[in-house]
C-alpha cells in the first residue's frame, strides 16, 4: 500500500473540516448583517444608505457559502460519487471562479502593502467614509482563501479517483478527431473574446479611468489596480489553456495543465463578469455609479467566453468518454 494511500483516509477529513470551519465566520458575518447589525460596519459607509439592497446581497452571500459546505460533503462522502458529473462539476466551477481571484488577489494586495510601506487602501465611497472596517477584509479573504485550498484539494482528490483517466497523457498525444475543426474554431472564438476584458482590466489596472462609472473612477487605491491586473491574468489563461489543448500547443506538457488552465481561467473570467454585472443592478443612482457602455459589454463577454469555455469542455470530455483513446 502507497503512502498516498495511507494518508487519503485521514486527509480529507481534516481538508472537510477545514473547508467547513472558514465558512463559519463569513456566514456569521453575513447572518448579523442581516439581521440588522453593524458589526465590521463604519458609522457612515455607503452600505448603511442601502439597507434593503445590502439584505438581499448578504442572503445570496450566506446561500452561496453554504454551498461549499454542501460541495465538501459531497466531495468527502461515499454517496457523492452517485451525483451525476454536471451536478457537481458546474458548481466546482463557480465555486472555483469565485475564490481563485481573492486567492491571488489578497496576497498580492499584502505584498503591495509590504513594499509600498503603506497600508493598502480599501473601498469607501464618495464622501470618503470606508467601506467596512479593517478586519472584515482580513477575516473574510483568510476564510476565503482556506475555502479554496481546502474545498480545490478534495476536488482534485476526487476527480483523480472519478475523472482521472479522462486527462491521461501529454498534449502531443492527443490524436486529432472528428470534431477538431470545430473545436479549434471555437478556441479561436474564445481567445479573440478574451482579448476584451483582458485588454480592459490590464487598461484599468493601469489606473486609467477610461470606460469607469465616475463612482469607481474616483478615488481608486492599490487594492483595485492589483484587481484588476488578476482578472487581466486570468483571461488570458483561459483563453491559453483553451488555445493549448485545440491546437497542441507545448505538446510535452501533461494534459492537465492546460485543462487546469482553461478550467481556472474561464472560471474566474465568468463568475467574476457575472457578480460584478449584478453588483451593478443593485446600484440607486445609476447616473453616478451605474455600470458605463464598456463595463457592461466587458462583463457580457466575460459571461459569453465563459459559456464557450463550458460547452467546449462538456465536448472534449464526452468525446474522451466515447473514446478513451482517441480525442477531440
Amino acid at each position: 500500500m502507497t503512502t498516498a494511500a495511507l494518508t487519503r483516509p485521514a486527509l480529507r477529513p481534516a481538508l472537510r473540516a477545514a473547508a467547513i470551519a472558514a465558512c463559519l465566520p463569513y456566514l456569521c458575518l453575513k447572518i448579523a448583517w442581516v439581521a440588522g447589525s453593524h458589526l465590521g460596519i463604519p458609522d457612515h459607509s455607503v452600505l448603511l444608505a442601502h439597507r434593503a439592497s445590502m439584505a438581499a446581497a448578504n442572503s445570496a452571500s450566506v446561500l452561496m457559502d453554504s454551498c461549499v459546505i454542501v460541495l465538501a460533503l459531497l466531495l468527502t462522502r461515499p454517496w457523492g460519487l452517485r451525483v451525476r458529473a454536471w451536478l457537481l462539476a458546474l458548481p466546482m466551477w463557480l465555486a472555483t471562479g469565485l475564490l481563485a481571484p481573492v486567492m491571488t488577489g489578497y496576497p498580492l494586495q499584502l505584498l503591495v502593502r509590504a513594499l509600498s510601506g503603506t497600508a493598502v487602501g480599501r473601498p469607501s465611497d464618495p464622501a470618503g467614509a470606508p467601506f467596512l472596517d479593517e478586519w472584515v477584509f482580513g477575516v473574510v479573504y483568510t476564510g476565503f482563501i482556506i475555502q479554496g485550498l481546502a474545498l480545490g484539494t478534495l476536488f482534485a482528490l476526487y476527480a483523480r479517483d472519478r475523472w482521472g483517466h479522462l486527462w491521461r497523457g501529454r498534449l502531443g498525444e492527443l490524436p486529432d478527431g472528428t470534431v477538431r475543426p470545430a473545436l479549434r474554431t471555437a478556441a479561436v472564438a474564445v481567445a479573440v473574446l478574451s482579448l476584451l476584458p483582458a485588454g480592459t482590466h490590464l487598461l484599468w489596472s493601469t489606473g486609467s479611468a477610461a470606460g469607469l462609472s465616475p463612482s469607481l473612477a474616483e478615488g481608486r487605491t492599490a487594492d483595485q489596480y492589483v484587481v484588476e491586473a488578476v482578472f487581466a491574468a486570468f483571461a488570458v489563461l483561459g483563453a491559453a489553456g483553451v488555445l493549448m489543448v485545440a491546437f497542441g500547443l507545448g505538446r510535452s506538457l501533461p494534459l492537465r495543465i492546460p485543462l487546469a488552465l482553461a478550467w481556472l481561467g474561464s472560471g474566474a473570467t465568468a463568475c467574476w463578469g457575472g457578480w460584478l454585472w449584478l453588483s451593478a443592478l443593485t446600484v440607486t443612482d445609476r447616473a453616478a455609479d451605474g455600470p458605463t457602455a464598456l463595463m457592461d459589454l466587458t462583463y457580457a463577454v466575460q459571461m459569453i467566453v465563459g459559456t464557450l469555455v463550458v460547452i467546449l469542455g462538456a465536448r472534449f470530455f464526452a468525446e474522451r468518454r466515447r473514446h478513451p483513446g482517441r480525442t477531440p
